[in-house]
């Protein structure tokens, strides 16, 4: 392992549209910061003129948000170099050790399809190029249990665990890492953060909009897949581990893994699928398609803190709003000293996380109205939103990742378990069920979790007006 800094980045892939709407952007920020200071080297198959290439990252910066700096456009692109050829070919990696030149301590990033992972880093390590470097390695991490050991395999054959890193872009959303610093920050959440208070977790991540031309690759994924089993995990981890013993990357990893290890398994009767009307008339869509749009299950967690706690996970696409928000719903009093202080309808107390769009905390607490009855109405405390200028999910996970800093990216056992707790329901499952566009998915799914007073549909526009007071 190194603990400097990166002194070049390799970016595996950079022809590609990972690149293009993402990572240049990100770079670009990241110079206008003033902290992108090492060579940058392409590596693709197309044989493309060095100026093609900065052709295509200018366009790359002027579609994602416009050129608000050209000095520090004129210094990214001045910090590129290309090199062209296919990834099997070990005079490929001949032809990057040649442009390295004089760095030592690379950091590459692969921004290629996931069947080519395995194949681009066993070509560094057999052009001795992995030595002293990091790997930073896009998301999936694997399609199931067995493929992601695999893959683990190869990349551990090459490279230390310290030096792997696994991007999962939600984990850099400032929103994100506001979930690990509320419930580490305040005092006052501990004692209640626990089986004895929590009646049930709900997360829910929806999109009001299909699959966009990407049925191709939603063939091969589909929901579960796509978001949950990554994305949604990596919140239900914040959200449930253990305090880590310090702030250091490695006692925040060590706690999500024993959340991951905890999950109890899921049996099909947990999982409900769900599948958007027209989704197989898409481009390149079975069609009689079997894959889900829309994934929702219940998830226990078999730990000394949340046995017996249901966590609710939901996800899809063609549903009412774009929004992604957590909803901890806390028990009822457990004497009924009011009329209406535990209510047999609608929600007790709870904190409510939104993650996306914007950034906010709620608590909500029942207060009284204002007359002789002690009667009350409940009302959320609004704690915290949204700053602007904050740093995008890429800008910083490419930052760190190049500084060796490991807080915001996956570990190798953690990979595993969260693949392990979804292994049987991706083989074993209930066959889809159609859902018409622009409603909460399938009536199955009210089903799931109906003993728990329902699902909580996250409305975009409270919290749009709320912003605008």
């Amino acid at each position: 392992m190194t603990t400097s800094h990166s002194d070049a980045l390799v970016l595996f892939g950079v022809t590609g549209d990972l690149a293009h709407k993402m990572t240049f952007p990100a770079l670009y920020a990241m110079a206008k910061r003033g902290i992108l200071k090492v060579p940058v080297i392409g590596v693709a198959f197309p044989k493309w003129s060095l100026e093609r290439l900065r052709k295509h990252i200018t366009d790359s910066i002027k579609r994602s948000g416009g050129i608000d700096n050209k000095p520090a456009l004129k210094h990214l692109l001045s910090l590129f170099s290309y090199v062209s050829g296919d990834y099997k070919d070990p005079a490929t990696f001949t032809a990057l050790k040649r442009a390295l030149g004089n760095a030592r301590r690379p950091a590459y990033y692969l921004a290629i399809p996931p069947s080519l992972f395995e194949t681009v880093i066993k070509g560094l390590g057999a052009a001795k190029l992995a030595q002293h470097a990091r790997v930073i390695v896009e998301k999936p991490f694997g399609r199931d249990l067995v493929s992601a050991r695999e893959l683990n395999r190869a990349a551990l054959a090459v490279f230390p665990e310290d030096s792997i890193f696994r991007i999962d872009h939600f984990l850099g959303k400032e929103a994100i890492m506001n979930i690990l610093y509320f419930r580490f920050a305040n005092s006052f959440l501990e004692p209640i953060w626990n089986r004895n208070y929590v009646a049930s977790v709900q997360i829910t991540m929806s999109e009001d909009f299909g699959v966009k031309g990407r049925g191709a690759f939603y063939e091969t994924a589909g929901c579960l897949r796509d978001v949950i089993e990554n994305h949604l995990f990596q919140i239900v981890a914040l959200l449930a581990m253990e305090p880590p013993c310090g702030r250091d990357f490695g006692a925040v990893q060590d706690e999500k893994a024993k959340v991951f290890q905890a999950m109890r398994s899921l049996k099909s009767d947990d999982l409900v699928r769900g599948q958007y009307a027209g989704y197989r008339k898409e481009p390149h869509v079975a069609k009689d398609s079997d894959v889900e749009t829309f994934c929702a299950l219940r998830l226990f967690i078999d730990s000394w803190r949340w046995e017996g706690v249901p966590w609710y996970i939901r996800a899809g696409k063609y549903l009412p709003e774009t929004a992604t928000e957590v909803l901890v719903e806390l028990k009822s009093p457990p004497q009924k000293l009011f009329a209406d202080s535990a209510p047999k309808t609608g929600l007790a107390n709870y904190l409510r996380f939104r993650l996306s769009p914007g950034s906010a905390v709620a608590l909500a607490a029942r207060v009284k109205l204002p007359g002789k009855e002690f009667v009350g109405d409940q009302r959320e405390l609004y704690l915290s939103e949204e700053e602007p200028g904050e740093e995008p999910p890429y800008e910083r996970l490419l930052s760190d990742a190049m500084a060796g800093d490991g807080a915001l990216f996956t570990r190798e056992d953690a990979v595993e378990a969260a693949w392990a707790a979804v292994e049987t329901v991706l083989k074993n499952h209930h066959r889809v069920r159609p859902y018409k566009r622009k409603t909460w998915g399938p009536k199955q799914a009210d089903v799931l979790i109906a003993s728990d007073g329902g699902w909580h549909n996250p409305v975009q526009s409270v919290w749009v007006s709320r912003k605008k007071r």
